[in-house]
């Protein structure tokens, strides 16, 4: 179950932090994540050794907060913590002097033995942290801490205040390790008698490894980019860890790192000559000038100017730089260098400082206020680095609007994006192959964009300072980490604030659909409420209509319905269209002469039949009625057993049998085109559905006898009159959809006014069928 009051505290070990002493990327990120942790919600204290070179204005503010002895080996050292509060962070400074009061942080004999006591402090001091402080993780990066997670395990394991510490080893850069004579073992760990300990530290015969124990030992391992996580679990990065690192990747993961926004901002920066923004960029090209004039180099804005601030070391890329330098400077690119290393690199970039006076410029010194004016003045940064961990610098130079020239490695490929010449996008420029020539290739694509393209240049340029790096995101990753590995305290709102003001906005947005489906709900009771003042069960069944046909016939039968005497009137018109139709692709000298005769015989004897109407009427009643019942009995037994093969059968009988029964309908409507036949038609439905059962029987039985008795005559003679009689089809529109709905044939859809005539065939099939053959025998 969640802690709801327990914050999440951890102890941040680090061999540099910024700003009290650093010597390359460590520092900075000892510096700037234990306050993005702050800022999320965490607790947490830093821990790094009080070296002499921490200035003294630091010092005047430390407070001396607690003091023991820590055993190593035969040794009992002192050890005292300084306590500073600075931006919100608490730091532990651990003071010994004898180990730690030195000009420099790193490069002594007693390397081993210095480190080894500050790991042992770090564990060892957990004991005596502030009150209400009970460290949840510990942090330890690289391989001057490598050791705490190795000492936690080994000599504190089982009491109560180590046993909910859980370690997170991060790698800065895998090639540093910490290997020392295998001596170190028991004189300065007294470890040797651990059986788990001597063999996981060991990487070889003669020495151990103080990186190669945190990897065996910490609970979670990480590096400082997605790339480079994967690099190292290769031969070729790996430095000779990587098949541990390979057991291990389930705990690995890489996670980039960001850069102080706020320091490294070039509207507010008072360490370069002139403020600018990703908007008013005027700025820079001041800062650009006033370098240029401090290096001794030509004053053009019309030169690109490309800077390095590096390590003079082979990891750094010197190699290539040497190589192509020449070439670079002949073709028109001012070049400035600051840093130290190797003596042969700081040699060389002399040799071409004399060789291209006001072009090459050649800084050999560690100057961090001069790297920051050439952060800020240079058009482009190069860093062509053999590997690279995550690497700060081409981020700084993003930050300030200089386009990075990088090599496709590491924290390198995951920070700058190509630029793409045809589509725009990009933040900076890189080639993939360690390589002088392809190195000079990329320096000279981004110089002939700047000459060649300003406008893309400049577009390049807005793209670069709009990106983020800001630690805020690094520090959600890393506390996503810590938190898994402690499911019981429950997260910090600052955390979760993104996502609870996301979940607000899900629910607002979730009753909108509900909105919607009310609306589609009503709408088909909006349809049914016409339907139910007209016909109900004629409108219900073609709802469920699953052919064009039905559609149709509910259409035509809704409207019949709805306005009686229109559509008499237009069905009768429509029927003398098709008859006419019919009669030209059969039989043209028949149908013409019927169709005329039917229309004389409306326009003359209208008057005349008017008499005659009600018994017309009746006998449509009865015909209607008799139909309707008898189809209304067979379709439910014609459903069940009807099988493909009396279907085919059926309507061959159909076809034959369909121009008598239709005949005498299409004459009773087209001799009632008025509206008093239409209303008899409307009301003869209701009381074929009232008619009892037997009359239907005796009614059907009456009229398949009239139907066979004709048939022989009526087949050669009304055939045009089928195709032509529309009328059937208005008359029982509410009893087919029944028929049609429920044994919803796979292929039926008729063309010609005749399928509702063959739709009545079934109600007669058995005696139509004897009457057929008796017919075809004769």
């Amino acid at each position: 179950m969640a802690q709801t009051s327990k914050k999440m505290q951890i102890v941040f070990a680090s061999a540099e932090c910024a700003p009290f002493v650093k010597t390359g990327g460590l520092g900075d990120v000892a510096g700037s994540l234990p306050a993005a942790l702050v800022r999320a919600g965490a607790e947490v204290i830093v821990m790094v050794p009080k070296y002499a070179t921490i200035k003294d204005e630091y010092k005047a503010q430390m407070e001396h907060f607690a003091d023991f002895y820590v055993s190593l080996s035969w040794r009992n050292e002192y050890c005292g913590l300084e306590k500073l509060e600075h931006d919100g962070v608490t730091y532990m400074f651990v003071d010994n002097e004898h180990y730690f009061a030195r000009d420099y942080p790193y490069g002594f004999f007693d390397d081993g033995e210095r480190f080894a006591f500050f790991s042992k402090a770090i564990t060892e001091s957990l004991q005596h942290l502030p009150e209400g402080f009970e460290c949840d993780i510990l942090h330890c990066n690289d391989w001057q801490t490598a050791l705490a997670p190795v000492f936690l395990r080994e000599f504190y394991q089982g009491l109560p205040l180590y046993d909910r510490v859980k370690t997170v080893f991060s790698i800065h850069n895998v090639a540093f390790q910490g290997q020392f004579s295998d001596t170190v073992m028991e004189d300065i760990l007294g470890m040797a008698h651990i059986p788990a300990a001597a063999t996981q530290l060991r990487c070889d015969a003669c020495s151990i490894n103080y990186m190669l124990g945190a990897l065996h030992y910490a609970d979670a391992i990480t590096t400082v980019s997605p790339t480079y996580a994967g690099e190292i679990q290769t031969p070729e990065f790996g430095e000779g860890l990587d098949g541990v690192l390979r057991e291990r990747s389930y705990a690995l993961q890489g996670i980039l790192n960001g850069i102080d926004v706020v320091g490294f901002d070039p509207a507010t920066d008072k360490r370069i000559a002139a403020n600018y923004t990703v908007d008013d960029r005027a700025g820079k090209a001041v800062c650009k000038a006033k370098l240029q004039e401090e290096l001794g180099l030509e004053i053009r804005d019309d030169r690109p100017l490309m800077v390095m601030v590096t390590r003079l070391t082979r990891q750094k890329g010197m190699d290539l730089v040497m190589y192509a330098l020449d070439r670079i400077l002949s073709g028109g690119v001012q070049v400035a260098v600051l840093g130290t290393g190797d003596r042969d690199y700081e040699d060389g970039l002399r040799y071409f400082q004399g060789k291209y006076p006001g072009t090459m410029a050649a800084r050999i010194e560690f100057d961090p206020a001069l790297s920051q004016r050439m952060y800020a003045a240079a058009d482009m940064f190069l860093m062509p680095s053999k590997f690279e961990p995550c690497g700060l610098s081409q981020i700084i130079a993003m930050r300030y609007g200089t386009l990075p020239i990088v090599r496709e490695t590491g924290g390198l490929k995951d920070t700058v994006q190509p630029y793409n010449e045809f589509t725009g996008e990009g933040t900076g420029f890189s080639f993939s192959h360690f390589n002088g020539d392809e190195m000079g290739d990329a320096v000279f694509r981004a110089a002939r964009l700047f000459w060649d393209n300003r406008e893309a240049w400049n577009q390049l340029v807005t793209q670069a300072m709009s990106q983020d790096f800001s630690w805020t995101r690094s520090a959600d990753k890393y506390l996503d980490l810590y938190f898994f590995m402690h499911p019981e305290i429950e997260r910090p709102v600052a955390v979760e604030a993104a996502a609870a003001v996301e979940e607000p906005a899900a629910a607002e947005a979730e009753p909108a659909a509900p909105v919607k489906e009310p609306a589609a709900a009503e709408e088909p009771k909006a349809e049914e409420k016409p339907a139910d003042d007209g016909e109900v069960k004629p409108t219900a069944k073609p709802a469920a209509k699953k052919t064009t046909t039905r559609k149709t016939t509910a259409k035509k039968a809704t409207t019949t319905k709805a306005a009686t005497s229109k559509t008499t009137a237009a069905k009768a018109t429509t029927t003398r269209k098709r008859t006419t139709a019919a009669a030209k692709k059969a039989v043209e000298a028949e149908a013409a002469p019927e169709v005329k005769a039917e229309a004389t015989a409306e326009a003359t004897t209208a008057e005349a039949k008017t008499a005659a109407k009600a018994p017309a009427k009746t006998a449509a009643k009865k015909t209607t009625a008799t139909k309707t019942a008898t189809k209304t009995a067979t379709a439910k037994k014609a459903t069940a057993t009807k099988s493909p093969a009396t279907k085919a059968a059926t309507t061959k009988a159909a076809a034959k049998t369909a121009p008598k029964a239709a005949a005498k309908p299409a004459v009773k409507v087209e001799e009632a085109p008025s509206e008093p036949k239409a209303e008899a038609a409307v009301e003869a439905k209701p009381a074929a559905k009232t008619t009892t059962r037997k009359r239907a029987t005796t009614t059907a039985k009456k009229d398949t006898t009239k139907t066979a008795a004709p048939k022989a005559e009526a087949k050669a003679k009304d055939e045009p009159a089928v195709k032509a009689e529309p009328e059937p089809k208005a008359a029982e529109v509410k009893t087919a959809p029944k028929a049609t709905a429920k044994t919803e044939p796979a292929k039926k859809a008729p063309v010609s006014p005749a399928a509702p005539a063959e739709e009545k065939a079934p109600t007669k099939k058995t005696s139509v069928r004897k009457a057929t053959a008796t017919r075809k025998r004769r």
